[in-house]
This record gives structure tokens, sequence and C-alpha cells, in this order.
């Protein structure tokens, strides 16, 4: 006899995901280009336990230069309004670039609106008025607790203190589109009340928080991994943080949460990567979100026309019907899930994480707003 717990999604929800699979399948049916980011370097200042790009802190591993990407952005001008794409400058750590600023300044120089993702180590004063001048409009900076969690997670002394100095300034600017990003894991999960009360004391007006999935070093230690009574822990205090107001906070794009969906996000689940998002990574391959580190790339920018190859490939992203295979060729969630995102599955097409999978469990869900003892 079959005891495990169903979910029911409730009749107001399943409208609402009706509305957003027909959505989602004229996103796919249009596929227009909207976000590009550029994994510029996979330098990085500091050796993250978590990383799923397995970014090098030594020098070795070679940039792309900056002229090789502004080709492509001259590329997509010429079938896109470079104003209707955002550009977001990542890495590894995009700050150890020496040339950042010109980096920056050349994408803005293009009419490309632009944003940055940092751990704020190097974000210094002077390099965020430098940044500012170069047309930054939006930032995240990542801060993955109070100051003992953010350090055991980032592996560097000045880490918490630089990230709280960068978040301190953004703060104060008023300019800038801007969040806080902080991944959830077993060492930082029962500090989450005092990290929220930490941000809301600073002024901080968006969280956003997520899981570490399981690629790159974060595949190699299961204590990064939250429990099924964690998750659901989890967001259940993204849900009570929500309705209190003092902070917004919302869940990462990654999976489909059932019951949680239109609670913990400001929209129902889907993945944009190969549909909205592209990416160019630092070797010239042509992506998608570049949370995907396996090896569904489409072409390359040394090869191939890039947006020669948005507009004709990416067939992989835009049909997910090879993916009912295996835990989702049965799963009742396939019509609003459709399979989930590109960054969880090997590559061989294999699911790595399914968050309803570990939702299901017989464990109970915490009460609201309380992150249980480990």
């Amino acid at each position: 006899m079959n005891t495990k717990p169903t979910i029911k999604l409730g009749i107001r929800r399943t409208l609402a995901l009706e509305a957003a699979r027909q959505l989602n399948r004229n996103i796919r049916k249009e596929h227009t280009l909207r976000q590009v980011f550029w994994e510029s370097t996979v330098r990085c200042n500091i050796y993250c336990r978590h990383c799923g790009s397995d970014c090098r802190k030594d020098g070795s591993a070679s940039d792309m230069p900056k002229e090789d990407f502004f080709r492509v952005l001259d590329n997509i001008a010429t079938k896109r309004k470079p104003g209707e794409v955002f550009v977001i400058l990542g890495g590894g750590e995009p700050l150890v670039r020496e040339d950042v600023v010109e980096c920056a300044q050349g994408i803005a120089d293009r009419g490309f609106p632009w944003g940055m993702v940092t751990n704020g180590l190097y974000l210094t004063p002077e390099m965020f008025r430098k940044l500012k001048d170069a047309g930054l409009c939006s930032i995240t900076v990542s801060l993955d607790g109070l100051e003992e969690q953010h350090t055991w997670l980032r592996r560097h002394p000045d880490c918490f203190r630089m990230a709280s100095q960068a978040i301190d300034m953004i703060v104060a600017d008023r300019t800038l589109v801007y969040d806080v990003m902080t991944v959830v894991h077993q060492h930082n999960y029962d500090t989450l009340p005092q990290l929220r009360d930490f941000l809301i004391e600073k002024g901080v007006a968006d969280w956003r928080l997520a899981t570490i999935f399981p690629v790159g070093r974060g595949a190699q230690d299961k204590d990064l991994q939250l429990t099924g009574e964690q998750l659901k822990g989890l967001l259940d205090f993204i849900r009570q943080t929500r309705r209190e107001g003092k902070i917004h906070a919302s869940y990462g794009c990654e999976g489909f949460l059932g019951p949680y969906e239109g609670d913990v996000r400001d929209w129902m689940f889907r993945c944009e990567a190969g549909t909205r998002v592209a990416s160019v990574l630092v070797d010239g391959s042509i992506s998608a979100c570049t949370s995907i580190r396996h090896n569904y790339k489409q072409g390359n920018i040394y090869e191939d026309d890039f947006m020669d190859v948005w507009e004709h490939r990416f067939q992989l992203h835009r049909n997910h019907d090879w993916m009912k295979r295996d835990d989702c060729k049965d799963c009742k969630y396939w019509r609003y899930c459709e399979g989930g995102g590109l960054h969880l599955r090997d590559d061989e097409g294999k699911l790595l994480l399914c968050h309803m999978k570990r939702m299901e469990s017989p464990l109970p869900a915490p009460p609201l707003g309380e992150c249980p003892k480990q």
C-alpha cells in the first residue's frame, strides 16, 4: 500500500498554474531574447564551498577579451533593440578583471543596460563610483548568513565585512535595482530569522533565497543540501516573511514548488533559459542560463553567428518532451513543471534534483515563520 502523502494544489492555484502554462508556451514559441549573461571570467577572489562553476582562485584561467563579447552585442543589435536586452556581467567574480570598468563602459556605449552579480569583496567605494559612472543599472550581492555562516561558506576572512559594506553603499544609493542573494544550506538554515532582521535593519528591500543544487563543488558536500522538511520550512519562512511585508523575500527561479507556487515568488514557475535568456561563456560557448553547467551548449561565438544560433537552435530548451522520462515519466506535476530547468540535469539528461520529490516526505511541514532546529 502506498502511504506517501499527496500534495494538493487547490482550485485557485491550479487555475493560476493553467494560465502560467499558456504563458510559458507562448514565451517558448516567441523566444524573444531579453537577457544575456556574460561569463567574463572563471577566476574568483574566493573559493566557495558550494560553487557550481568550480571557479578558480588562481590567475591561470584566461578571461574572454572584451572585444570578443562586444562583437556579440553588435550582432544582437542587428536583430534586437539594445535597450530591450539586459546584459549581466558575471563570472567567476567579474571584479577580478582589471578592465572591468572598460567592459562595463563598452556595454553601455552600445546602448545595452547592464547589471552585475558580485560577492562584494572588491566592491570598494571607488569601484562602486566607477561602475555607476559606466552605467550600472542593477546589482546582486551575495550574503549567505551572518558573519560566522557567511565566512564558513565563502572561506575568506574579509568576505562578510566587504559584502556588508557593499550592501550599505547600494541601499544608500537609492537609484539601483538590486537584491541580496542568500543560498540556504544546513549551516545557515537555523539563523535565517536573524539574517532577515539584519537585512531589514540595513534597509534592504529585496532578498532572494535559493537552495544549493548538486553541481560543481556543491555536489561534493551533502551537508549543503536541505532535507525535505527543511525545504518546506524555508518556503514557509519566505511565505510568512512576505506576508509581514518588512522585506520582499522570494525564492530563486529553480524548481517547481507545487503548493507554494504563487506564494514565494512573484510569478508561477518557469525556466526562461533558452527562451528569453542566453549566455556567452568564457570559452565562447553559446548557452542559456549560466547555472546550466552541463553540456547543453548550442554553438560558439568564434564559429557561429550568435543571433542565428538563438533563433534556430535551443530546441532542447523550448520543447521539454524529451525530459518526460525516468521520474518525470508518470509524474502528476508534469503539466506545470515539464521537467524543470536544465541546470538540474546532467549531461545525459538525468534529473539531479526534484523539489516536489524532496518535499513529498512523511515529515510534517514546520510552522509558518519558524525554522526548526536540525
